[in-house]
């Protein structure tokens, strides 16, 4: 009787683990970068003025305005928030 119990503890034990662990994959598959969040990771890597925000199908496009002038175009991509100048 011990050793049912022990076993059927055991395995509600593992299948929470997995439970668990699944949910936790599937919200991160799932967070996409927003319009707000692409300019503030850009503003984090460019100071300057935000000018445009363009969305493309993978990525959002933000246009900044540094203080020099000049006007740079980078590059989020919308599943993992990775920034790249254009």
């Amino acid at each position: 009787m011990r050793v049912l119990l022990t076993l059927n503890l055991i395995a509600v034990v593992c299948l929470a683990n997995f439970a668990h662990a699944n949910n936790t994959k599937s919200k991160t598959d799932k967070v996409e970068v927003s319009k707000k969040k692409a300019v503030i990771l850009a503003k984090q890597t460019t100071d300057g003025t935000t000018l445009k925000i363009s969305e493309e199908t993978l990525f959002f496009t933000v246009r900044i305005l540094k203080a020099d002038g000049h006007v740079v175009d980078l590059k989020i991509n919308k599943k993992t928030g990775e920034v790249k100048k254009d």
